[in-house]
């Protein structure tokens, strides 16, 4: 059975899910963004854990545990240097590496976040695109995944709208 794809306009920190995203930086100090929320809700073990794991490379992802998080997972996604820019091919990259270590680690529920839309400063539909792209290729092939159900967690209207247009049907 294919793996059920939900878009929702929600905080990633509160979902029930096996692992959910980050988008991190090389060096996994996750002070703002997405990786602060992670950080400050997951506590002080998220961030022990990545300074333990990391450094990791541009469009590589390692896990933590998920501390005080519903979730058992982070996968932190490398999608920039500290506070630099990313690119079309860092975030293909990044959602890639995701997927794989989602796997790797028997996902069955995976929440993915905006890569790179935030301090990043990629462009919204660009990363909505390339990430769907991204998941319909890893589900097409690798026909004996363990995701079940991937959850793409956006914040606000124009977020939400984008990554329901780059889903196809």
């Amino acid at each position: 059975m294919p793996a059920a794809i939900e878009i929702l306009d929600t905080d990633v920190t509160a979902l029930v899910v096996d692992a959910i995203a980050n988008a991190a930086n090389t060096q996994l100090q996750h002070g703002g963004g997405v990786a602060g929320a992670i950080a400050r809700a997951g506590g002080p073990w998220v961030q022990h854990e990545s300074d333990a794991v990391g450094p990791i490379g541009l469009g590589e992802a390692i896990e933590t545990g998920g501390g005080r998080l519903p979730a058992r997972w982070v996968i932190h996604a490398a999608t920039m240097e500290l506070g630099g820019p990313t690119s079309a091919e860092i975030v293909r990259a990044a959602t890639a590496a995701t997927l794989r270590r989602a796997e790797d680690l028997g996902v069955r529920s995976l929440a993915l976040v905006a890569f790179g839309t935030g301090v990043g400063g990629f462009p919204l539909e660009q990363a909505a695109q390339i990430e769907i792209e991204e998941v319909l290729r890893h589900l097409e092939e690798t026909p004996d995944s363990t995701l079940e159900r991937i959850v793409f967690a956006v914040r606000g209207p124009d977020a939400h709208a984008a990554f329901t247009a780059a889903l196809p049907g």
